[in-house]
């Protein structure tokens, strides 16, 4: 099969050649070409450019993407899409002035979406999270990463990472699954912190690794969760399994944690809402990404990751959602693009680059997915016809996608 998409106004991020990443300055830089056309076959893109220069081509279809934007699919690396029910009495607790911490504290929070998992099937869990996904692939999303962490017993965990493998069975779109059992202590474990991440170690990595369940390995490393050392030891017994390590960390308080995950050379260091000078110069020349989430600030009303600071240091930034029932219920890449240009102060080149390349970067698909490049894969995101790319933070509130491409075939046309 072979698309041609024809006269596009706007064909962004196109890199001739396979890059992993962009840091610092290289970030405001987003090519483009303007009045192009772009050709699938298959799965895969098979030639770009000019329309001045476009070659006499043989296709099956062809789209004429007049006033229309291209780029590729959001590339989604942390997300919490697999649980169940939903957490909106903790949404007005926190209006009526609860702390994202006294609401855990009253059993709420992760340990409350962790005693709906548990009670809920895994075929219902799955029906409920196959809704979520395809929400989020009809918004742009061409890559995800869906991590575990609502179960906190061997059999929980294991369901969640069995619901993820079957969406990665019956979704062409690349799905990274990270355990994510050292996500908070179970009451049981509350006072015998040793035992739980003796459970994670002993008992759910075995049986984790028996089935390959999992990709990446993850922790909460955060004061009142898991420790700098309690985080390194999940590092290391992931890393006997060839799990390299995603880490939520610096969401709250700054301990040393993003050290600790560069000493172990975790493919990411996630939230960062709270950075020093310390973390940053640790950060340079890691092959650790930076990844913000910023509508999870909006939604709690917590601080927003330093983009500018970071960035401005020299260091890469990605963007992802955070998708979760508690702190971010939405899986809208779009509206995190838009966040990050309007409370972060990214231009929308920067924005963009971080919700791609650096996006798949941080989920191990950089060399398949995140630019437009020969070779890559066909997942693309063809928007309404807009007057520039600028229209896409800018007009926030609006549904700006008319099409999206999985494998180089429309999974959504609206």
């Amino acid at each position: 099969m072979r698309i041609l998409l024809t006269h596009i106004h706007e064909l962004l991020q196109v890199r001739e050649t396979i890059i992993n990443k962009v840091s610092g300055a290289e970030m405001a830089d987003l090519p483009l070409l303007n009045n192009a056309y772009l050709l699938i076959e298959n799965d895969l893109i098979a030639d770009f450019g000019p329309m001045s220069e476009m070659p006499e081509l043989s296709f099956d279809q062809k789209i004429n993407c007049k006033g229309r934007v291209v780029l590729p699919t959001w590339c989604d690396s942390h997300t919490h899409i697999v649980y169940a029910g939903s957490r909106e009495q903790e949404f007005v607790d926190r209006i009526n002035g609860l702390s994202y911490e006294e609401i855990a504290n009253r059993g709420g929070g992760i340990l409350n979406s962790a005693k709906n998992l548990n009670a809920t099937s895994e075929d219902e869990i799955y029906e409920q999270s196959r809704k979520r996904l395809e929400e989020v692939i009809s918004q742009g999303t061409g890559a995800v990463e869906i991590k575990s962490g609502y179960g906190l017993s061997v059999e929980g965990e294991l369901k969640m990472l069995r619901v993820i493998k079957k969406l990665k069975e019956n979704y062409s779109l690349p799905i990274k699954a990270t355990f994510l059992g050292a996500h908070a202590f179970p009451t049981e474990f509350k006072e015998n912190h040793q035992g739980y991440i003796d459970v994670i170690i002993n008992e759910m990595l075995p049986k984790i690794a028996a089935e390959s369940l999992a990709d990446y390995i993850d922790a909460f490393l955060e004061t009142g969760y898991f420790s700098v050392e309690e985080t390194q030891q999940i590092m290391e017994a992931g890393k006997k399994y060839g799990l390299r390590a995603k880490i939520h960390v610096n969401q709250f308080t700054a301990i040393n944690g993003i050290k600790a995950c560069v000493d172990y050379d975790a493919l990411s260091v996630d939230h960062l809402e709270v950075v020093t000078d310390e973390d940053i110069k640790v950060l340079k020349n890691a092959n650790t990404m930076p990844v913000a989430l910023p509508s999870c600030s909006f939604f709690i009303s917590i601080p927003y990751t330093p983009a500018r600071k970071m960035m401005d240091a020299g260091l890469p930034l990605a963007l992802a959602t955070d998708f979760n029932p508690g702190t971010t219920p939405s899986g809208n890449m779009n509206l995190v693009v838009a966040t990050a240009c309007i409370k972060m102060k990214m231009t929308p080149e920067e924005a963009i680059n971080a919700a791609t390349i650096n996006g798949a970067y941080a989920m191990g698909v950089s060399q398949t997915h995140g630019s437009i490049t020969i070779g890559k894969k066909a997942n693309l995101i063809i928007t309404k016809p807009i007057s520039s790319f600028y229209q896409i933070p800018y007009a926030f509130g609006s549904n700006l996608i008319e099409d999206v491409l999985i494998d180089g075939e429309i999974v959504r046309r609206f």
